[in-house]
C-alpha cells in the first residue's frame, strides 16, 4: 500500500473515530475487551485511542472496521487517512451493482422473527436495521435487541435483480451466515430462510436452517424482543407470520433420503 501502516489520524480524526467507536460498542452491548480480541488488537491500545491518550493509525482502524463491519474512516481532505472512493453511489457487482435510489425502499428497522434453537415452542425476536452505507457504497445490516447480543451480526446486503431476493450476508474471517428473504411485500414484509452455525456444548457448532421472518418495526405496536413464548401478547402474530413463510410458500424446506 502507498499509505503506511502507522499513518496516524489527527486529533479531530482520532476524535471522530472514537465517538463512533463507542457508539457501536454501546449499540451492541460490546465491552472493549471482546472488541479488543476480535480486532487482534490489546486492551490497553484500544483504552488509550478511545480516551484520547494516543491516536489511532491506520493499521488500528482498519483491524476495527474488519471486526465492526463498518466503515470508520470518513472523507476528507488528507489523501492519507480518506476512505477510498466509491463508484458513485452503485454497489459492487458482487452485491448486484444496485444504486441507492433502486433499494431504498428496503432501508428501515424490521422486527425480525425466528424459531427459537433452544426451545421448539418458542419465538425469537430481535431487531435489524438495514441502512445506507455511502463508504461502503451499498446497503449494510446490523441487529440489535438480541438477548445475545455477543452474536449479534452485521454484515452486506445483497439485491441481486436475477433472482429477485434480498441475501444478507455475514463474513466474519471466512465465516458465513446468510439469510436469503423475499422483496419487500406491498405492506413491506420480507420472509425466507436463515441458515447459520447452533453453537452446542463447548465448541462445538453444528449447521442449522429455519424459516425467518423481516416485518417493519412501524406495523407492530410495540414489538416483544427476546425469547418469547405463548404468553406474550405478539406471540400469535408472529407466529402467523412464520407460518407464512412456509405455507404461502416463500420458502421450501426440502428433507432427503435417510
Amino acid at each position: 500500500m502507498s499509505i503506511p501502516d502507522n499513518s496516524e489520524l489527527s486529533d479531530e480524526q482520532s476524535r471522530q473515530v472514537a465517538e463512533a467507536v463507542r457508539e457501536e460498542i454501546a449499540r451492541r452491548r460490546m465491552s472493549r475487551q471482546t472488541l479488543a480480541e476480535q480486532a487482534r488488537l490489546s486492551l490497553s491500545t484500544l483504552e488509550k485511542a478511545l480516551g484520547g491518550r494516543r491516536p489511532f493509525t491506520l493499521a488500528t482502524i482498519v483491524r476495527l472496521e474488519q471486526a465492526l463491519g463498518i466503515s470508520l474512516r470518513k472523507p476528507t481532505a488528507a489523501p492519507s487517512v480518506a476512505a477510498p472512493v466509491v463508484s458513485g453511489g452503485i454497489a459492487p457487482d458482487s452485491l448486484g451493482s444496485y444504486s441507492r435510489r433502486a433499494v431504498e425502499w428496503i432501508e428501515g428497522t424490521y422486527v425480525t422473527l425466528r424459531p427459537s434453537f433452544g426451545d421448539k415452542d418458542a419465538i425469537y425476536a430481535y431487531r435489524t436495521d438495514i441502512v445506507w452505507d455511502d463508504a461502503a457504497s451499498s446497503l449494510v445490516f446490523r441487529e440489535g435487541a438480541r438477548l445475545d447480543a455477543a452474536f449479534s451480526q452485521f454484515g452486506e446486503v445483497a439485491v441481486p435483480n436475477q433472482s429477485g431476493f434480498v441475501y444478507l450476508v455475514t463474513n466474519r474471517h471466512g465465516q458465513h451466515r446468510l439469510i436469503t428473504v423475499s422483496r419487500p411485500t406491498i405492506t413491506g414484509e420480507m420472509y425466507g430462510i436463515i441458515t447459520t452455525l447452533l453453537a452446542g456444548r463447548g465448541s462445538l457448532l453444528t449447521p442449522i436452517a429455519a424459516p425467518i421472518a423481516l416485518l417493519p418495526l412501524q406495523s407492530v405496536a410495540e414489538p416483544s424482543f427476546g425469547r418469547l413464548g405463548a404468553d406474550d401478547r405478539h406471540y400469535q402474530l408472529y407466529r402467523e407470520h412464520l407460518r407464512k413463510t412456509v405455507e404461502e410458500p416463500f420458502a421450501l424446506f426440502v428433507q432427503g433420503v435417510a
